[in-house]
């Protein structure tokens, strides 16, 4: 009893440490902060915009950039050009009833530095997302949706980020 206790130990240690093996193996690493080339930067969103608010705080907890609140002191600034949220009837059910939603996020910037020499070609971000519909259950497709866009406004954000890491600003 207490071989076949050891030799099953043994089997599962050796099959976790094939598997880390394996894991280290393919090149698989975690998602590293985004290393920002710039000193400061001037986020054109207003204070009370959930992705101002959310872009500023992932910035100051990845980069040592500093946010600034006037754009003549910022290295580049972030000019936003559109923030829109949609919603779009999908599908219908047989009554004609709404049966899923297409939640979009459409999200359009360009950099410039403050002096207006464009660093940025104008970017266009659309995120998407399928939202089913219930009408037995309006409350919790309301949390849902509203879930589904704080989703998508963390994809932008991370999506932003990587866009302005590859910027070559002035020196």
């Amino acid at each position: 009893m207490r071989q076949w206790i050891s030799a099953r130990c043994l089997r599962l240690l050796l099959s976790l440490t094939a598997a880390s093996m394996l894991l280290a193996a393919c090149g698989f690493h975690l998602r590293e902060p985004v290393a920002l080339p710039f000193s400061s930067i001037y986020i054109g969103l207003p204070v009370t915009s959930p992705l101002g608010a959310e872009l500023k705080r992932q910035i100051r907890a990845t980069s040592p950039a500093q946010i600034s609140d006037a754009q003549q002191s910022a290295q580049v600034v972030l000019e936003v050009l559109s923030e829109k949220r949609d919603k779009q009837i999908l599908s219908l059910n047989s009554q004609g009833r709404v049966r899923e939603y297409k939640l979009i996020y459409d999200f359009s910037f360009r950099v410039r530095t403050p002096d207006g020499k464009e660093l940025m070609d104008t970017v266009n971000i659309q995120l998407s997302r399928t939202l089913t519909f219930n009408e037995a259950q309006v409350r919790a497709k309301e949390a849902e949706e509203a879930l589904l866009f704080r989703d998508m406004q963390n994809d932008l954000v991370q999506q932003v980020l990587r866009r302005l890491s590859v910027l070559k600003p002035e020196a």
